[in-house]
């Protein structure tokens, strides 16, 4: 059963880091689905806090929990969820910087708020090439 939640804090800004990294602390409700298969042109790392998640790299899909990383190099799809019945926690950290503004601008959307100056700047463009991991065909 999803919750269909996940409530983002960005801690680390590009501003902060002359555009070089973005870190944002990601808390995702049990049974959450995670987006589409996808990639883009920056590297992501997922440093799971408390949980576990279940993370897709091309066709490999595999487990990481509590104090275990999961690296996703630019370029390359990759996706994540929590199939779990437990609320989850993850450290997600982009490089180069600038995804964080999507999070921005969704969680302004989320709230009903206008979008911060720096939310409306443009964020690095994103691929979907696939399914959600739980909407994966079972005999591919």
């Amino acid at each position: 059963m999803s919750t269909e939640r996940a409530l983002i804090n960005v801690v680390l800004r590009g501003e902060q880091s002359g555009g070089q990294i973005a870190v944002m602390d990601n808390v995702v409700g049990a049974g959450f689905p995670g987006p589409p298969l996808h990639h883009h042109g920056f590297d992501e790392t997922f440093y799971v806090l408390e949980g576990e998640f279940t993370f897709q790299l091309e066709d490999e899909l595999f487990t990481r929990k509590g104090g275990e990383l999961a690296f996703a190099p630019r370029g390359v799809p990759h996706t994540f969820a929590n199939l779990s019945g437990a609320e989850a926690r993850t450290l997600i950290v982009c490089t180069p910087a600038g995804f964080e503004r999507y999070f921005d601008a969704m969680l302004a959307r989320a709230a009903g708020v206008e979008p911060s100056a720096e939310a409306k700047k443009p964020w690095p463009e994103v691929n979907t090439v696939g399914p959600r991991i739980g909407e994966r065909d079972p005999e591919a």
